[in-house]
């Protein structure tokens, strides 16, 4: 998925000089929001375990918290590794989007918008997890080098 249209090099050395720094954008946005849902990710499955997310979910009122709990925390976990990697970003990203939409819906939002259960970090995950899904990985990711040798073949 080559994404030449974000900007074009028309204009020189600048022109040039703002993709760069696009690309760069996207892989800090990219990794660190992926460190955060692997740290979270984490949490659920190594130290609050599956069982323990489970019932937590279950007692929130999250809908079919026996399928919900361990799918939200695999993808967590092993979605922040691959966003980290720039691998399935958009596809990813979306996923981990939705997740954030539900938690916003069915948890925060009755705390209001303030930490600590109100909605202005699960707010801030959700519009990253959008902007990388929209987007892209950025020049720097897995998904580049992939769609280089797709393209080279």
């Amino acid at each position: 998925m080559q994404r030449e249209d974000v900007a074009e090099p028309s204009s020189g050395a600048r022109g040039i000089q703002s993709v760069t720094r696009l690309n760069a954008a996207l892989a800090l946005l990219r990794v660190v929001t992926g460190v955060v849902f692997i740290a979270h990710g984490g949490q659920k499955i190594f130290t609050w375990t599956l069982p323990g997310v489970t019932e937590a979910f279950a007692g929130m009122g999250i809908p079919l918290a026996g399928v919900t709990a361990p799918l939200v925390s695999l993808l967590e976990f092993f979605g922040g590794m691959a966003l980290v990697l720039g691998l399935f970003t958009p596809v990813v990203a979306a996923g981990l989007a939705a997740v954030m939409a539900g938690a916003i819906v069915m948890v925060h939002l009755p705390a209001g918008f303030f930490l600590p259960d109100g909605i202005e970090f699960t707010l801030t995950l959700f519009a990253t997890s959008v902007a990388l899904a929209l987007a892209g990985p950025g020049e720097y990711s897995v998904d580049r080098v992939l769609a280089r040798r797709r393209s080279n073949r």
